[in-house]
């Protein structure tokens, strides 16, 4: 396939959700900020963006959570206080977030729903393609470089898909598809958000990464509010692919790390602390708790 579309530089990271599962810590400290040891889910997020050549960033947020994008700016203070003490290699550390990408914030305005979140970034990402990365869950470095490879060639859409047990459908947009001569992508036919597993099109549910073009925007603000009163990206999607926008998959086998509710968030936390070398002990200490539990 010959190139179509310019290959998308800027990602929005929708994050203005009240994140209920996680109350009270989330009343003051915004999920995305959770740490996996001592690294914010947000870093994961980010950093996943930028290895994929995604260096313009915004954030969507919400009042009461200005420490995310806090959290990427210097602290001349703790700078100037690590330097003193020779801990320079504490030092690095904090000073990384500051350079990982460009980071712009805005405030949703209102919790109104995926699509309105995604709105929000109009002005700022223009006509350009661009990637969606939810703020909940994160993935291994190929994923976003391969959506973005494949929307430079196809144009239009590029979704990725994870394949699920049946019964879990429920809980998240769900794609019918047709193959395509490459095994790992697909043609999207249709999208459905949370059906009941009798109307489940498919076990292949939407994940939280998407590339989109700069023309879904005026989409967005003519889509109606959808399931549970608001706007749907989903909906916005499906309204652009019956127009005649070409929407296409990925099939995702990789990791998935998700942070969206407490037992997932626990297991990510405890498996990437698992691959650490500088938590000694900690693997040890874990296999002997194991063994204690029924």
């Amino acid at each position: 396939m010959s190139e179509t579309a310019p290959r998308a530089t800027k990602a929005v990271i929708p994050a203005a959700g009240f994140a209920t599962r996680f109350l009270p810590v989330t009343k003051a400290v915004p999920k995305e900020l959770l740490p996996i040891v001592d690294k914010p889910v947000l870093q994961y997020i980010v950093e996943e963006a930028a290895a994929a050549g995604l260096d313009d960033v915004t954030l969507v947020t919400a009042p009461g959570k200005d420490a995310m994008v806090d959290y990427f700016d210097a602290r001349a203070d703790l700078d100037n206080a690590l330097a003193a003490k020779g801990k320079d290699e504490m030092l690095a550390k904090v000073k990384a977030p500051e350079s990982i990408a460009e980071i712009t914030a805005i405030r949703q305005g209102g919790a109104k729903g995926l699509g309105h979140a995604v709105g929000r970034a109009t002005a700022h990402v223009g006509s350009e393609s661009f990637a969606v990365l939810l703020g909940d869950e994160f993935y291994e470095h190929e994923l976003l470089p391969r959506m973005i490879d494949l929307q430079a060639q196809t144009g239009g859409i590029v979704l990725a898909l994870l394949e699920v047990p049946a019964e879990e459908v429920v809980r998240y947009g769900v794609a019918a598809v047709e193959a395509t001569d490459d095994e790992d992508v697909v043609r999207v036919t249709g999208l459905v958000e949370k059906p009941s597993v009798q109307d489940a099109p498919s076990n292949l549910i939407l994940i939280g990464r998407y590339v989109l073009p700069g023309s879904i925007f005026p989409v967005i603000d003519q889509t109606p509010p959808g399931r549970g009163g608001e706007i749907q990206l989903t909906d916005a999607m499906d309204t652009m692919r019956d127009k005649g926008t070409p929407v296409h998959a990925v099939i995702y086998r990789g990791r998935r790390y998700d942070t969206g509710e407490p037992v997932a968030y626990l297991q990510t936390l405890i498996e990437l602390a698992t691959q650490r070398d500088d938590l000694p002990g900690f693997n040890a200490w874990l296999r002997e708790f194991s063994a204690t539990l029924d």
